[in-house]
């Protein structure tokens, strides 16, 4: 039994007297829908819906209390009050699920969090632990894969999968902190250990307006997820890498910096392989600095990147450095992030990348350059109601650096398609327009030769298309394998 008085005990919240404090609480809900007798709803206002309109239905459903602004008006349940009504519902909602998994951290940046936090997992997993990862590519442990739809899920999902995930075992968690996730209070209440910061570059202005407060909204992790005695891992290499070592330095916590310019791993040289790249990682701590050859099964700069960062990660947490950069040879590609889908009759390889911004299709074509003898074909689109400003700029990158450009659909979501595409046509001089995505795909891998690579962008490992408000079957990686079939 879970009584309201012992999660609201000692709390900054104001309660009216609109009910029993000694209720049982069976569950919370942000959805009013999902409320039933002796929920905890939590009443927010949002940029197209706001929740405390729905207050009295959620009542009506059962709703024992109501997390929500002083000035929202909640009759027939008890009003716990508070200025800020995200975050107190998330820290009442962690201490209804806890315990959760022993070690966790969370990965915040641009790019680069779902490779980071799934290369995280399988290194601790090699390690012996239980692990699992949560993010854009859903739940993962060693046995299993649930899809949430979502980069950060909901704070009820988040917590419940956590609380869920400690149940089955598991001891170590790796997740990912999206700007929106940690803006909208989506990742409180549960003990993180170490936050990662991969890289920041331009994406969802839509949301938050300009890039300063981009960063702020990402900086969160650091501000005040990460627990005070915590670690942050930076990779060190990015435009915002000193703002952000700044910042976790101002706060106490303790820097793992990373890359070429890291002080706890340094990375002091890198070669491309035919099926990876050869890193020669120094720790300078060791006897003056010693020198580790790690054989990355990953293909790009990027991807070395983000094994580093969730190398710093492992070490952050208890992991030994040597037995940690020895398992990096061993770490497996995450689904659709430079994806082999196929090799085309022709002999041109075909990869599938997640990549959706201006600085994620630049670090995928760089990848695949050292690769390419014949042309690079580059193959993406822009997802609609989103940032508008990146769709020329995405274009610009391709024809700066692809041999040959086609701009398709991605999501267009309730956008024109032929809008989308224009805009995108507008930075990308002298490339090819094809609309329907299929037709585009089809189009790009007849076309290249037995040395071209053809690069999918923007999708990776979505399983579906939005169309006006539907969401049609789609799989970049599939519809690659049959054009080539």
């Amino acid at each position: 039994m879970t009584r309201l008085a012992g999660l609201i005990e000692g709390l900054d919240a104001v309660v009216s007297d609109g009910g029993a404090l000694d209720a049982n609480v069976t569950g919370f809900a942000i959805d009013n829908r999902k409320v039933a007798p002796g929920t905890v709803f939590g009443a927010f206002q949002g940029l197209r819906v706001n929740g405390e309109d729905y207050i009295a239905d959620a009542v009506k459903s059962g709703a024992i209390a109501v997390v929500a602004r002083p000035e929202a008006k909640v009759e027939g349940a008890i009003h716990i009050a508070h200025a800020n009504p995200r975050r107190l519902f998330a820290q009442l909602a962690a201490r209804y699920f806890t315990p959760f998994p022993d070690v966790t951290v969370a990965v915040t940046g641009t790019n680069g969090k779902t490779s980071t936090v799934e290369l995280t997992r399988q290194l601790w997993r090699m390690m012996g632990h239980h692990a699992a990862s949560i993010g854009t590519l859903g739940v993962t442990t060693s046995v299993d894969q649930v899809s949430t739809g979502l980069t950060t899920p909901d704070i009820v999902t988040f917590l419940s999968n956590m609380s869920g995930l400690r149940r089955e075992g598991i001891t170590h968690a790796a997740f990912e902190a999206s700007s929106h996730g940690l803006a909208q209070y989506r990742t409180e209440g549960l003990p993180v250990l170490a936050g990662g910061f991969t890289n920041l570059s331009r994406d969802h202005l839509d949301y938050h307006g300009d890039m300063d407060s981009y960063f702020d909204a990402k900086m969160r992790l650091f501000d005040e997820v990460v627990g005070a005695d915590g670690a942050a891992v930076v990779w060190a290499d990015d435009a915002w890498s000193d703002k952000v070592i700044a910042r976790v330095t101002k706060r106490g916590l303790r820097v793992l910096s990373v890359g070429v310019q890291g002080q706890a791993l340094r990375l002091a040289n890198r070669t491309p392989t035919q099926l990876g790249q050869t890193l020669e990682i120094e720790v300078p701590g060791e006897a003056g600095g010693k020198l580790y050859k790690v054989n990355l099964p990953l293909i790009g700069a990027y991807q070395a990147a983000n094994a580093l960062t969730a190398a710093g990660l492992v070490i952050a947490t208890g992991g030994d450095t040597a037995k940690v950069l020895e398992l990096l040879g061993r770490v497996q590609p995450v689904r659709g992030r430079l994806e082999r889908a196929v090799i085309s009759k022709a002999g041109a390889p075909v990869y599938v990348d997640y990549a959706h911004t201006p600085d994620g299709l630049r670090a995928a074509i760089e990848a695949l350059r050292p690769h390419t003898k014949g042309r690079l074909i580059a193959l993406f689109g822009a997802g609609g109601d989103r940032d508008v400003g990146k769709r020329p700029l995405m274009g610009q990158v391709a024809a700066e650096l692809a041999d040959h450009v086609i701009v398709t659909d991605d999501n267009p979501r309730s956008e024109e398609p032929s809008t989308i595409r224009a805009a995108v046509m507008a930075g990308a001089t002298g490339a090819q327009e094809i609309g329907g995505r299929r037709a585009a795909i089809a189009a790009a891998i007849a076309q290249a030769g037995a040395d071209d690579i053809v690069l999918l962008a923007g999708k990776g490992h979505e399983q579906g298309q939005i169309i006006g408000d539907r969401v049609l079957p789609f799989d970049d990686v599939t519809v690659a394998r049959e054009c080539a079939g």
